[in-house]
């Protein structure tokens, strides 16, 4: 990884970690503390049916949990919002664009490649060279490395290599 791109992936991972967990965990808390003790504790018919804390946070967050995983489906299956959400990260991603790293860039599209270019010979008639016929072996072993579960090429994340 270049020192160029170290504050944007710096970036993105603090509003991953900031958005998603730490804000996320407390903005709930904050929330039933602050409705049980300036809108529960005020009124005493509620203060009966949450006569404390505990008994409140447990109702909110038994009922809020399956509701907000209710509202995320909505989100995801049904809402317009999201398939939006969908093309603009398409248009942003470059590797929409052009081959991305690892087995498509060493081994498929090569592997495609190959196949065009025997295909013609075949077509047209013409013995195998001995480079093509070595390359076409690389790319089988390539392929039946992934195919049985190994790794091409270095990923981005060493302790993801199992040894």
């Amino acid at each position: 990884m270049s020192v160029k791109k170290l504050p944007f992936r710096s970036w993105f991972y603090f509003r991953t970690g900031y958005a998603t967990y730490l804000v996320f965990i407390l903005a709930a808390l904050n929330m039933t503390v602050v409705v049980y003790y300036l809108a529960i504790k005020s009124v005493p018919a509620l203060e009966i049916i949450f006569p404390s804390y505990i008994i409140w946070a447990l109702t909110v967050f038994s009922g809020g949990v399956p509701l907000a995983i209710f509202l995320g489906w909505l989100h995801v299956k049904r809402s317009p919002a999201f398939r939006s959400e969908l093309d603009i990260h398409v248009e942003a991603n470059q590797y929409y664009y052009k081959l991305p790293p690892g087995f498509w860039k060493e081994v498929f599209a090569p592997t495609y490649l190959e196949l065009l270019r025997l295909n013609l010979k075949l077509l047209n008639k013409e013995p195998l060279s001995e480079e093509e016929e070595k390359s076409s072996k690389e790319l089988q072993k390539k392929l039946e490395d992934l195919i049985k579960g190994g790794y091409i090429g270095e990923p981005q994340i060493k302790g993801f290599v199992e040894k």
